[in-house]
């Protein structure tokens, strides 16, 4: 799954992906019902790669909770985001134990938990156990390469 692709727009329902960008912005696709629209760049944009969930530990990436709720649910859906605050927060703190509910609202949660639902309907979500391993090597080379060259 390539979360730094999908995006959350502040004010519009779902997740786009990025078509294009223009000088006044970007022209994205609803994942959903392939609807494009202007975002523009007064408009709150956040790729999904780029969120996290406070932890009492440490921030944990949104990539790391999905890949712990696919894990715990089997790749089944979710619980509905409409579900009570309490079975959401019983839900979430099934899958993260240690997450920071004094940090992390009830709305926090109904994103998340939406968020797996629909990238789960459309089958988005692809866990690249060996892919991941090849990029590590990869970044591990690299930062050797720099660490020649330095000295």
């Amino acid at each position: 799954m390539y979360l730094k692709d999908i995006l959350s727009i502040t004010g519009q329902a779902g997740l786009f992906k990025l078509v294009s960008q223009t000088k006044t912005g970007l022209i994205v696709e609803n994942v959903e019902t392939k609807n494009r629209i202007p975002s523009f760049s007064t408009t709150k944009v956040s790729a999904l790669e780029d969120i996290a969930i406070y932890t009492y530990d440490e921030d944990m990436p949104l990539a790391d909770v999905l890949r712990k709720m696919y894990k715990k649910l089997e790749g089944k859906p979710a619980i509905s985001h409409k579900s009570s605050a309490d079975d959401l927060k019983d839900f979430f703190s099934t899958i993260l134990p240690n997450y920071d509910n004094g940090r992390v609202y009830v709305s926090d949660i109904k994103k998340v938990v939406s968020w797996y639902n629909l990238l789960s309907r459309l089958d988005m979500i692809k866990f690249d156990e060996e892919k991941s391993k090849e990029n590590d090597k990869v970044t591990d080379a690299e930062i050797v390469d720099d660490e020649k060259s330095d000295k």
